[in-house]
Protein backbone atom coordinates (compact mmCIF):
# COMPACT_ATOMS: atom_id res chain seq x y z
CA UNK A 1 0.00 0.00 0.00
CA UNK A 2 3.04 1.98 0.51
CA UNK A 3 4.78 1.34 -2.74
CA UNK A 4 4.39 5.31 -4.46
CA UNK A 5 7.55 5.73 -1.18
CA UNK A 6 8.78 2.29 -1.16
CA UNK A 7 12.37 4.29 -1.94
CA UNK A 8 11.91 7.21 -0.22
CA UNK A 9 13.99 8.15 3.36
CA UNK A 10 11.53 9.75 5.72
CA UNK A 11 12.89 12.63 7.24
CA UNK A 12 11.67 14.69 10.04
CA UNK A 13 12.40 18.13 10.03
CA UNK A 14 12.00 19.86 13.24
CA UNK A 15 9.93 22.72 12.86
CA UNK A 16 12.41 24.94 14.24
CA UNK A 17 15.21 24.16 12.40
CA UNK A 18 13.32 24.03 8.79
CA UNK A 19 15.37 27.03 7.84
CA UNK A 20 16.69 26.56 4.31
CA UNK A 21 16.97 23.20 4.48
CA UNK A 22 13.77 21.95 2.51
CA UNK A 23 14.84 24.56 -0.49
CA UNK A 24 17.30 21.75 -1.01
CA UNK A 25 15.06 18.66 -1.03
CA UNK A 26 14.35 18.96 -4.82
CA UNK A 27 14.75 16.73 -7.62
CA UNK A 28 17.11 14.29 -7.78
CA UNK A 29 16.77 13.97 -3.71
CA UNK A 30 12.96 14.54 -4.03
CA UNK A 31 11.89 11.13 -2.47
CA UNK A 32 12.93 12.75 0.78
CA UNK A 33 9.42 12.99 2.30
CA UNK A 34 9.63 15.63 5.39
CA UNK A 35 7.41 15.45 8.47
CA UNK A 36 8.26 19.22 10.16
CA UNK A 37 5.03 18.94 12.57
CA UNK A 38 5.89 15.21 13.56
CA UNK A 39 4.96 11.40 12.47
CA UNK A 40 3.50 8.71 14.36
CA UNK A 41 5.31 5.46 12.44
CA UNK A 42 8.97 5.94 13.25
CA UNK A 43 11.65 7.92 10.62
CA UNK A 44 14.77 7.19 8.81
CA UNK A 45 16.27 10.76 9.53
CA UNK A 46 15.23 13.02 12.55
CA UNK A 47 16.87 16.31 11.88
CA UNK A 48 17.14 18.68 14.84
CA UNK A 49 17.81 22.56 15.25
CA UNK A 50 20.02 22.95 17.97
CA UNK A 51 20.54 19.74 20.08
CA UNK A 52 20.09 15.83 20.15
CA UNK A 53 16.93 16.28 23.20
CA UNK A 54 14.81 18.46 20.64
CA UNK A 55 12.71 15.57 20.48
CA UNK A 56 11.96 12.28 22.16
CA UNK A 57 13.49 9.70 19.48
CA UNK A 58 14.03 6.11 19.84
CA UNK A 59 15.15 4.49 16.37
CA UNK A 60 16.74 6.22 13.38
CA UNK A 61 19.52 8.64 12.93
CA UNK A 62 18.97 12.67 14.35
CA UNK A 63 21.69 14.69 12.92
CA UNK A 64 23.10 15.71 16.56
CA UNK A 65 24.84 14.02 18.83
CA UNK A 66 24.18 14.50 22.79
CA UNK A 67 26.69 16.26 24.47
CA UNK A 68 28.02 18.07 21.45
CA UNK A 69 27.29 21.27 22.14
CA UNK A 70 28.77 21.64 25.58
CA UNK A 71 31.55 19.18 24.39
CA UNK A 72 32.70 22.52 21.98
CA UNK A 73 32.17 25.21 24.35
CA UNK A 74 34.77 27.36 24.38
CA UNK A 75 36.07 26.14 27.85
CA UNK A 76 35.72 22.65 27.44
CA UNK A 77 37.27 22.59 24.40
CA UNK A 78 40.31 24.75 25.66
CA UNK A 79 40.57 21.97 28.25
CA UNK A 80 40.70 19.21 26.12
CA UNK A 81 43.23 20.91 23.73
CA UNK A 82 45.69 21.53 26.32
CA UNK A 83 45.14 17.91 27.59
CA UNK A 84 45.59 16.66 24.16
CA UNK A 85 49.05 19.05 24.40
CA UNK A 86 50.08 18.01 27.57
CA UNK A 87 50.61 14.72 26.19
CA UNK A 88 51.59 15.81 22.60
CA UNK A 89 52.92 19.31 22.50
CA UNK A 90 54.60 19.46 19.13
CA UNK A 91 51.15 17.59 17.72
CA UNK A 92 48.66 20.33 19.13
CA UNK A 93 50.75 23.29 18.55
CA UNK A 94 48.02 24.57 16.24
CA UNK A 95 45.45 25.97 19.02
CA UNK A 96 46.51 29.44 20.51
CA UNK A 97 47.86 28.98 24.04
CA UNK A 98 44.30 29.65 26.62
CA UNK A 99 43.77 30.26 30.19
CA UNK A 100 40.00 30.03 31.91
CA UNK A 101 38.25 32.70 33.61
CA UNK A 102 38.07 33.40 36.18
CA UNK A 103 39.48 30.39 38.04
CA UNK A 104 43.01 30.62 35.87
CA UNK A 105 43.31 34.41 36.07
CA UNK A 106 46.05 34.56 38.83
CA UNK A 107 47.81 31.95 36.72
CA UNK A 108 47.41 33.97 33.55
CA UNK A 109 48.86 37.21 35.30
CA UNK A 110 52.04 35.03 36.42
CA UNK A 111 52.51 33.35 33.32
CA UNK A 112 52.46 36.35 31.16
CA UNK A 113 54.73 37.86 33.62
CA UNK A 114 57.39 35.45 33.36
CA UNK A 115 57.13 35.75 29.88
CA UNK A 116 57.81 39.26 29.79
CA UNK A 117 60.40 39.58 32.03
CA UNK A 118 62.68 37.06 30.58
CA UNK A 119 61.56 37.99 26.92
CA UNK A 120 61.31 41.77 26.92
CA UNK A 121 60.90 42.36 23.21
CA UNK A 122 57.37 40.62 23.97
CA UNK A 123 54.31 42.43 22.89
CA UNK A 124 51.37 40.46 23.42
CA UNK A 125 47.75 40.64 22.35
CA UNK A 126 45.28 38.86 24.12
CA UNK A 127 41.65 38.08 22.93
CA UNK A 128 38.64 37.24 25.49
CA UNK A 129 35.63 35.27 24.45
CA UNK A 130 33.00 34.74 26.29
CA UNK A 131 32.61 30.90 27.43
CA UNK A 132 28.99 30.60 25.80
CA UNK A 133 29.35 33.51 22.92
CA UNK A 134 28.26 33.19 19.68
CA UNK A 135 28.20 35.76 16.52
CA UNK A 136 30.96 37.26 18.41
CA UNK A 137 29.04 38.51 20.95
CA UNK A 138 31.43 40.04 24.14
CA UNK A 139 34.60 39.36 22.38
CA UNK A 140 37.15 42.15 23.18
CA UNK A 141 40.96 42.58 22.82
CA UNK A 142 43.73 43.56 25.23
CA UNK A 143 47.46 44.60 25.69
CA UNK A 144 47.48 43.31 29.39
CA UNK A 145 45.90 40.73 31.48
CA UNK A 146 44.89 44.04 33.85
CA UNK A 147 42.91 45.08 30.98
CA UNK A 148 40.12 42.08 32.04
CA UNK A 149 36.86 43.14 32.52
CA UNK A 150 36.53 42.21 35.98
CA UNK A 151 33.00 42.79 36.47
CA UNK A 152 30.18 40.79 38.18
CA UNK A 153 30.10 39.20 34.26
CA UNK A 154 33.07 37.19 34.18
CA UNK A 155 31.54 35.10 37.48
CA UNK A 156 28.65 34.51 35.94
CA UNK A 157 29.42 34.56 32.58
CA UNK A 158 32.99 32.59 32.34
CA UNK A 159 35.38 33.27 29.26
CA UNK A 160 38.38 31.76 27.75
CA UNK A 161 41.25 34.51 27.17
CA UNK A 162 43.86 33.40 24.37
CA UNK A 163 46.78 34.35 22.52
CA UNK A 164 45.66 36.83 19.80
CA UNK A 165 47.13 35.96 16.22
CA UNK A 166 48.83 38.92 15.01
CA UNK A 167 50.39 38.14 12.07
CA UNK A 168 47.70 36.53 9.79
CA UNK A 169 47.83 36.23 6.20
CA UNK A 170 46.03 38.68 4.60
CA UNK A 171 43.61 39.11 1.05
CA UNK A 172 43.65 42.45 -0.54
CA UNK A 173 44.86 43.64 2.74
CA UNK A 174 42.20 42.11 4.92
CA UNK A 175 41.87 39.69 7.29
CA UNK A 176 39.65 37.04 6.88
CA UNK A 177 38.97 33.38 8.19
CA UNK A 178 37.44 29.97 6.98
CA UNK A 179 34.63 27.94 7.55
CA UNK A 180 35.12 24.17 6.73
CA UNK A 181 32.17 21.46 7.21
CA UNK A 182 33.21 18.41 8.92
CA UNK A 183 30.54 15.89 8.59
CA UNK A 184 31.33 13.21 12.16
CA UNK A 185 29.49 10.53 10.68
CA UNK A 186 30.09 7.86 13.54
CA UNK A 187 31.52 8.11 16.55
CA UNK A 188 32.51 4.41 16.92
CA UNK A 189 34.11 3.55 14.74
CA UNK A 190 35.02 6.86 13.99
CA UNK A 191 34.43 8.08 10.64
CA UNK A 192 35.15 11.50 9.52
CA UNK A 193 34.22 13.83 6.24
CA UNK A 194 35.40 17.14 5.16
CA UNK A 195 33.99 19.47 2.72
CA UNK A 196 36.39 19.78 -0.02
CA UNK A 197 35.33 23.83 0.10
CA UNK A 198 34.19 25.92 2.65
CA UNK A 199 33.73 29.96 2.99
CA UNK A 200 35.74 32.89 3.61
CA UNK A 201 34.64 35.51 5.80
CA UNK A 202 36.79 39.08 5.31
CA UNK A 203 37.08 41.63 7.62
CA UNK A 204 36.16 44.87 6.16
CA UNK A 205 38.42 47.32 7.31
CA UNK A 206 42.08 46.93 6.00
CA UNK A 207 44.15 45.26 8.98
CA UNK A 208 47.13 46.39 11.18
CA UNK A 209 48.75 44.73 13.57
CA UNK A 210 47.05 45.67 17.37
CA UNK A 211 47.83 48.63 19.10
CA UNK A 212 45.99 50.67 21.89
CA UNK A 213 44.67 52.66 19.43
CA UNK A 214 42.77 50.22 17.52
CA UNK A 215 42.22 47.51 19.82
CA UNK A 216 38.16 48.51 19.75
CA UNK A 217 38.20 48.11 15.79
CA UNK A 218 36.32 44.96 15.21
CA UNK A 219 36.05 45.51 11.70
CA UNK A 220 39.68 45.34 11.38
CA UNK A 221 40.26 42.48 14.45
CA UNK A 222 36.96 40.27 14.13
CA UNK A 223 35.82 38.01 10.86
CA UNK A 224 32.75 36.84 12.48
CA UNK A 225 30.11 37.22 9.77
CA UNK A 226 27.52 38.64 12.28
CA UNK A 227 29.61 41.53 13.16
CA UNK A 228 30.97 42.50 9.32
CA UNK A 229 27.57 42.32 7.92
CA UNK A 230 26.53 45.50 9.45
CA UNK A 231 29.64 47.08 8.07
CA UNK A 232 28.85 50.15 5.38
CA UNK A 233 32.43 48.36 3.57
CA UNK A 234 30.57 44.82 3.50
CA UNK A 235 30.79 43.94 0.13
CA UNK A 236 27.84 41.26 -1.28
CA UNK A 237 29.16 39.62 -3.98
CA UNK A 238 27.60 37.31 -6.43
CA UNK A 239 31.38 35.88 -7.43
CA UNK A 240 32.98 33.42 -5.66
CA UNK A 241 36.11 34.85 -5.99
CA UNK A 242 35.33 38.78 -4.81
CA UNK A 243 33.17 40.21 -1.88
CA UNK A 244 33.50 39.98 1.71
CA UNK A 245 32.78 36.30 1.65
CA UNK A 246 34.04 34.09 -1.01
CA UNK A 247 34.79 30.47 -1.23
CA UNK A 248 37.54 28.75 0.28
CA UNK A 249 38.55 27.36 -3.47
CA UNK A 250 39.06 31.00 -4.68
CA UNK A 251 41.58 31.48 -2.06
CA UNK A 252 43.72 28.98 -2.39
CA UNK A 253 43.34 29.14 -6.22
CA UNK A 254 44.50 32.96 -5.36
CA UNK A 255 47.71 30.81 -3.47
CA UNK A 256 48.44 28.23 -5.87
CA UNK A 257 49.03 31.13 -8.84
CA UNK A 258 51.44 32.82 -5.95
CA UNK A 259 53.84 29.68 -6.09
CA UNK A 260 51.93 28.50 -2.39
CA UNK A 261 52.33 24.58 -1.64
CA UNK A 262 48.53 24.06 -1.72
CA UNK A 263 48.73 20.29 -1.06
CA UNK A 264 51.03 20.94 2.03
CA UNK A 265 48.02 23.58 3.19
CA UNK A 266 45.04 21.03 2.93
CA UNK A 267 46.99 18.01 4.34
CA UNK A 268 47.21 20.60 7.79
CA UNK A 269 43.85 21.34 7.52
CA UNK A 270 42.53 17.54 7.48
CA UNK A 271 45.27 16.80 9.97
CA UNK A 272 43.82 20.04 12.48
CA UNK A 273 40.71 19.06 11.86
CA UNK A 274 41.43 14.94 13.11
CA UNK A 275 43.14 15.90 15.79
CA UNK A 276 40.66 18.01 17.03
CA UNK A 277 37.73 15.45 16.65
CA UNK A 278 40.10 12.97 18.49
CA UNK A 279 40.66 15.39 21.32
CA UNK A 280 36.63 15.92 21.73
CA UNK A 281 35.35 12.23 21.41
CA UNK A 282 36.11 11.13 24.24
CA UNK A 283 33.73 13.59 26.17
CA UNK A 284 31.15 12.61 23.38
CA UNK A 285 31.35 9.02 24.52
CA UNK A 286 30.84 9.82 28.01
CA UNK A 287 27.24 11.73 26.91
CA UNK A 288 26.56 9.34 24.25
CA UNK A 289 26.53 6.47 27.12
CA UNK A 290 24.43 8.30 29.15
CA UNK A 291 21.95 9.15 26.84
CA UNK A 292 22.08 5.79 24.20
CA UNK A 293 23.07 2.75 26.78
CA UNK A 294 24.56 -0.21 25.03
CA UNK A 295 22.30 -2.42 24.86
CA UNK A 296 19.77 -0.60 24.35
CA UNK A 297 17.90 -0.30 21.05
CA UNK A 298 18.08 4.04 20.48
CA UNK A 299 18.76 6.21 17.47
CA UNK A 300 22.66 6.56 16.29
CA UNK A 301 23.72 10.45 15.40
CA UNK A 302 25.73 12.19 12.74
CA UNK A 303 26.38 15.74 13.17
CA UNK A 304 27.68 18.69 10.78
CA UNK A 305 30.06 21.01 12.55
CA UNK A 306 31.46 24.33 11.26
CA UNK A 307 35.59 24.37 11.97
CA UNK A 308 36.74 28.06 12.14
CA UNK A 309 40.41 28.00 10.89
CA UNK A 310 42.77 31.04 10.78
CA UNK A 311 45.73 30.93 8.35
CA UNK A 312 49.06 32.33 9.30
CA UNK A 313 51.08 34.31 7.00
CA UNK A 314 53.27 31.38 6.81
CA UNK A 315 49.98 29.36 6.10
CA UNK A 316 50.05 27.03 9.51
CA UNK A 317 46.52 26.93 10.02
CA UNK A 318 45.48 28.03 13.44
CA UNK A 319 41.57 26.53 15.04
CA UNK A 320 39.69 29.75 16.26
CA UNK A 321 36.63 27.58 17.19
CA UNK A 322 34.04 24.40 16.34
CA UNK A 323 30.62 25.44 15.99
CA UNK A 324 27.96 22.66 16.84
CA UNK A 325 25.40 24.42 15.08
CA UNK A 326 26.85 26.13 12.13
CA UNK A 327 24.40 28.39 10.09
CA UNK A 328 23.04 26.93 7.16
CA UNK A 329 21.06 29.80 5.64
CA UNK A 330 21.67 30.65 2.07
CA UNK A 331 20.27 33.79 1.84
CA UNK A 332 20.80 37.39 3.77
CA UNK A 333 18.79 40.11 4.74
CA UNK A 334 19.09 43.39 2.92
CA UNK A 335 17.65 46.54 4.04
CA UNK A 336 15.59 48.16 1.14
CA UNK A 337 14.74 51.30 3.54
CA UNK A 338 14.99 52.45 7.43
CA UNK A 339 13.32 48.90 9.39
CA UNK A 340 12.09 47.24 5.79
CA UNK A 341 14.28 44.17 5.19
CA UNK A 342 14.35 41.81 2.39
CA UNK A 343 15.70 37.95 1.99
CA UNK A 344 18.36 38.34 -0.86
CA UNK A 345 20.10 34.88 -2.36
CA UNK A 346 23.78 34.28 -1.72
CA UNK A 347 25.16 32.68 -4.36
CA UNK A 348 28.26 31.59 -2.64
CA UNK A 349 26.79 30.56 0.61
CA UNK A 350 24.33 27.88 -1.93
CA UNK A 351 27.36 26.69 -3.59
CA UNK A 352 29.04 25.24 -0.49
CA UNK A 353 26.33 24.31 1.78
CA UNK A 354 23.66 22.77 -0.87
CA UNK A 355 26.46 20.20 -1.50
CA UNK A 356 27.55 19.70 2.16
CA UNK A 357 23.52 18.94 3.28
CA UNK A 358 23.20 17.01 -0.33
CA UNK A 359 26.05 15.12 0.46
CA UNK A 360 25.45 14.35 4.32
CA UNK A 361 22.11 12.74 3.48
CA UNK A 362 23.34 11.00 1.02
CA UNK A 363 26.01 9.43 3.23
CA UNK A 364 23.89 8.65 6.15
CA UNK A 365 20.79 7.07 3.69
CA UNK A 366 20.06 4.50 6.49
CA UNK A 367 19.62 1.82 3.84
CA UNK A 368 21.10 2.93 0.72
CA UNK A 369 18.45 2.12 -1.07
CA UNK A 370 18.38 1.96 -5.06
CA UNK A 371 15.44 3.88 -6.13
CA UNK A 372 14.11 2.05 -9.08
CA UNK A 373 10.88 2.80 -11.18
CA UNK A 374 10.03 -1.30 -11.02
CA UNK A 375 9.80 -1.03 -7.62
CA UNK A 376 6.46 0.67 -7.69
CA UNK A 377 4.93 -1.63 -10.40
CA UNK A 378 2.66 -4.50 -9.31
CA UNK A 379 3.82 -7.95 -8.66
CA UNK A 380 1.34 -9.30 -11.29
CA UNK A 381 2.04 -10.01 -14.52
CA UNK A 382 -0.20 -8.71 -17.29
CA UNK A 383 -1.79 -11.26 -19.40
CA UNK A 384 0.60 -12.01 -22.35
CA UNK A 385 3.20 -9.86 -20.65
CA UNK A 386 7.07 -10.49 -21.00
CA UNK A 387 8.61 -12.37 -18.21
CA UNK A 388 11.57 -10.41 -18.75
CA UNK A 389 11.63 -6.95 -15.96
CA UNK A 390 11.57 -3.86 -17.93
CA UNK A 391 14.51 -1.87 -17.93
CA UNK A 392 15.41 0.31 -14.71
CA UNK A 393 14.75 3.99 -14.96
CA UNK A 394 18.88 5.40 -14.28
CA UNK A 395 19.34 5.94 -10.26
CA UNK A 396 18.33 9.41 -9.25
CA UNK A 397 22.39 8.87 -7.04
CA UNK A 398 23.30 9.00 -11.10
CA UNK A 399 22.35 12.23 -11.73
CA UNK A 400 24.22 13.77 -8.99
CA UNK A 401 27.66 15.47 -8.84
CA UNK A 402 30.79 13.54 -6.95
CA UNK A 403 30.62 13.85 -2.85
CA UNK A 404 32.10 17.05 -1.77
CA UNK A 405 32.56 15.36 1.54
CA UNK A 406 35.89 13.07 2.08
CA UNK A 407 36.38 10.97 3.86
CA UNK A 408 39.98 11.36 6.20
CA UNK A 409 39.17 8.80 9.02
CA UNK A 410 39.63 5.85 8.99
CA UNK A 411 41.14 6.78 5.54
CA UNK A 412 44.07 8.04 7.49
CA UNK A 413 43.88 6.31 10.46
CA UNK A 414 46.99 4.99 10.86
CA UNK A 415 48.50 8.81 11.01
CA UNK A 416 46.83 9.50 13.90
CA UNK A 417 45.60 6.60 16.24
CA UNK A 418 48.77 6.68 18.46
CA UNK A 419 46.94 9.72 19.59
CA UNK A 420 44.05 8.22 21.08
CA UNK A 421 45.19 7.93 24.67
CA UNK A 422 42.31 9.89 26.12
CA UNK A 423 39.96 7.98 24.21
CA UNK A 424 40.95 4.40 25.94
CA UNK A 425 41.22 6.47 29.38
CA UNK A 426 37.30 7.38 28.80
CA UNK A 427 36.54 3.79 28.01
CA UNK A 428 37.92 2.60 31.30
CA UNK A 429 36.44 5.42 33.39
CA UNK A 430 32.95 4.36 31.37
CA UNK A 431 33.44 0.99 32.19
CA UNK A 432 33.66 1.38 35.90
CA UNK A 433 30.57 4.35 36.20
CA UNK A 434 28.52 1.35 37.10
CA UNK A 435 24.76 3.03 37.30
CA UNK A 436 23.21 3.47 33.56
CA UNK A 437 22.66 6.89 32.39
CA UNK A 438 25.39 8.36 34.44
CA UNK A 439 28.38 11.06 33.21
CA UNK A 440 30.00 11.33 36.54
CA UNK A 441 31.98 8.48 38.46
CA UNK A 442 31.54 8.08 42.33
CA UNK A 443 33.91 7.02 45.22
CA UNK A 444 33.18 3.43 44.90
CA UNK A 445 33.49 2.77 41.18
CA UNK A 446 36.90 4.74 41.56
CA UNK A 447 37.77 2.35 44.08
CA UNK A 448 36.85 -0.92 42.30
CA UNK A 449 38.92 0.60 39.32
CA UNK A 450 41.96 0.33 41.40
CA UNK A 451 41.61 -2.64 42.79
CA UNK A 452 40.48 -4.57 39.33
CA UNK A 453 43.57 -2.97 37.77
CA UNK A 454 45.47 -3.94 40.57
CA UNK A 455 47.55 -0.19 41.25
CA UNK A 456 46.94 0.09 45.39
CA UNK A 457 50.58 -1.22 47.05
CA UNK A 458 52.02 -0.49 49.78
CA UNK A 459 53.26 2.71 48.85
CA UNK A 460 49.40 3.73 47.80
CA UNK A 461 46.92 2.71 49.73
CA UNK A 462 43.07 2.61 49.69
CA UNK A 463 43.16 5.31 52.15
CA UNK A 464 45.15 7.27 49.34
CA UNK A 465 43.02 6.69 46.81
CA UNK A 466 39.76 8.20 48.63
CA UNK A 467 42.39 11.29 48.94
CA UNK A 468 42.99 11.38 45.45
CA UNK A 469 39.52 11.08 44.77
CA UNK A 470 38.36 13.76 47.02
CA UNK A 471 40.99 16.18 46.47
CA UNK A 472 40.15 16.01 42.70
CA UNK A 473 36.60 15.67 42.54
CA UNK A 474 36.24 19.17 44.45
CA UNK A 475 38.61 20.82 42.90
CA UNK A 476 36.78 20.28 39.50
CA UNK A 477 33.26 20.41 41.09
CA UNK A 478 34.52 23.78 42.31
CA UNK A 479 34.95 25.08 38.77
CA UNK A 480 31.04 24.68 38.15
CA UNK A 481 31.51 21.75 36.22
CA UNK A 482 27.66 20.05 36.13
CA UNK A 483 26.16 19.98 39.56
CA UNK A 484 23.50 18.46 38.68
CA UNK A 485 25.56 14.76 39.40
CA UNK A 486 27.57 14.22 41.90
CA UNK A 487 30.77 12.42 41.71
CA UNK A 488 34.35 12.52 39.41
CA UNK A 489 33.34 14.23 35.69
CA UNK A 490 35.97 12.42 32.82
CA UNK A 491 38.39 15.67 32.97
CA UNK A 492 38.68 15.33 36.62
CA UNK A 493 39.09 10.84 36.08
CA UNK A 494 41.51 11.99 33.03
CA UNK A 495 43.86 14.22 35.68
CA UNK A 496 43.34 11.24 38.42
CA UNK A 497 44.90 8.66 35.76
CA UNK A 498 47.59 10.81 34.55
CA UNK A 499 48.81 11.07 37.87
CA UNK A 500 48.52 7.60 38.95
CA UNK A 501 50.62 7.13 35.47
CA UNK A 502 53.45 9.75 37.06
CA UNK A 503 54.33 8.22 40.25
CA UNK A 504 54.11 4.78 38.64
CA UNK A 505 56.39 5.48 35.73
CA UNK A 506 58.66 8.53 36.96
CA UNK A 507 61.44 8.37 34.16
CA UNK A 508 59.13 8.13 31.23
CA UNK A 509 57.71 11.47 29.11
CA UNK A 510 53.93 11.82 30.07
CA UNK A 511 52.61 10.07 26.85
CA UNK A 512 54.53 7.02 27.63
CA UNK A 513 53.56 7.26 31.07
CA UNK A 514 49.94 7.37 30.20
CA UNK A 515 50.54 4.35 27.44
CA UNK A 516 52.42 2.63 29.72
CA UNK A 517 49.43 2.71 32.62
CA UNK A 518 47.04 1.79 30.38
CA UNK A 519 48.60 -1.08 28.66
CA UNK A 520 48.82 -2.06 32.52
CA UNK A 521 45.74 -1.62 33.41
CA UNK A 522 43.87 -3.23 30.03
CA UNK A 523 45.81 -6.10 30.10
CA UNK A 524 45.06 -6.45 34.25
CA UNK A 525 41.07 -5.95 33.22
CA UNK A 526 41.30 -8.52 30.16
CA UNK A 527 43.22 -11.04 32.63
CA UNK A 528 39.86 -10.67 35.20
CA UNK A 529 37.76 -11.33 32.03
CA UNK A 530 39.30 -14.23 30.84
CA UNK A 531 39.11 -15.42 34.90
CA UNK A 532 35.60 -15.21 34.48
CA UNK A 533 35.31 -16.51 31.74
CA UNK A 534 36.82 -19.69 32.84
CA UNK A 535 34.90 -19.58 35.80
CA UNK A 536 32.22 -19.73 34.24
CA UNK A 537 32.46 -22.51 31.30
CA UNK A 538 31.60 -25.49 33.31
CA UNK A 539 32.92 -24.24 36.76
CA UNK A 540 29.67 -23.95 38.79
CA UNK A 541 31.06 -25.59 41.94
CA UNK A 542 31.79 -24.62 45.36
CA UNK A 543 35.22 -22.38 45.10
CA UNK A 544 37.05 -25.23 47.36
CA UNK A 545 36.40 -27.75 44.44
CA UNK A 546 38.94 -25.77 42.20
CA UNK A 547 42.28 -27.57 42.11
CA UNK A 548 45.87 -27.10 41.44
CA UNK A 549 46.68 -27.54 37.99
CA UNK A 550 46.89 -31.94 37.85
CA UNK A 551 45.98 -32.77 41.09
CA UNK A 552 43.32 -35.21 41.60
CA UNK A 553 40.44 -35.29 43.05
CA UNK A 554 40.48 -37.10 46.93
CA UNK A 555 39.33 -40.42 47.25
CA UNK A 556 35.14 -41.01 46.89
CA UNK A 557 35.31 -37.36 45.13
CA UNK A 558 32.37 -36.79 43.05
CA UNK A 559 33.43 -36.23 39.39
CA UNK A 560 31.55 -32.87 38.21
CA UNK A 561 28.76 -33.43 35.48
CA UNK A 562 28.69 -31.90 32.05
CA UNK A 563 32.20 -30.62 30.34
CA UNK A 564 35.38 -31.39 31.48
CA UNK A 565 36.99 -28.91 34.02
CA UNK A 566 39.66 -26.64 32.41
CA UNK A 567 42.40 -27.05 34.55
CA UNK A 568 44.01 -23.72 35.80
CA UNK A 569 47.33 -24.48 34.16
CA UNK A 570 45.92 -24.61 30.80
CA UNK A 571 43.54 -21.70 31.49
CA UNK A 572 46.50 -20.00 32.17
CA UNK A 573 48.20 -20.46 29.41
CA UNK A 574 44.51 -19.34 27.91
CA UNK A 575 44.49 -15.92 29.93
CA UNK A 576 48.64 -15.45 28.65
CA UNK A 577 47.72 -15.23 25.08
CA UNK A 578 44.62 -13.45 25.93
CA UNK A 579 46.65 -10.72 27.48
CA UNK A 580 49.13 -10.52 25.02
CA UNK A 581 47.14 -10.01 22.06
CA UNK A 582 45.17 -7.50 23.96
CA UNK A 583 48.44 -5.84 24.28
CA UNK A 584 49.78 -6.01 20.89
CA UNK A 585 46.08 -4.72 19.56
CA UNK A 586 45.81 -1.68 21.97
Amino acid sequence: SHCSHASAIWVWFLKTSLGEIPRLLKPPLCSLLQFPFGRRLPCDIYWHGVSFHDSNIFSGQVNKFPGMTETVRKITLSRAMRTMRDLFPLEYNFYPRSWILPEELPLFVAEVRTMKDSNPSWKPTFIVKPDGGCQGDGIYLIKDPSDIRLTGSIQSRPAVVQEYICKPLLVDKLKFDIRLYVLLKSLEPLEIYIAKDGLSRFCTEPYQEPTLKNLHQVFMHLTNYSLNIHSGNFIHSASANTGSKRTFSSILCRLSSRGADVKKLWSDIISLVIKTIIALTPELKVYYQSDIPAGKPGPTCFQILGFDILLMKDLKPVLLEVNANPSMRIEHEQELSPGVFENVPSPVDEKVKVAVIRDTLRLVDPQKKKRKDTQCQSPEQAPGGSEEPPDAAPSPEAALPSLCLKQVFPKYARHFSYLRLVDRVAALFIRFLGVKGTTKLGPTGFRTFIRNCKLSNSNFSMAAVDILYIDITRRWNSMGIDHKESGMCLQAFVEAFFCLAQKKYKALPLHKQVLSLLELCECRLAALHGKRLVWGCGLAQPRGALRAAGTAPGPGAARPHGPPVLRLQKSSHQLRALMCRDRTGS
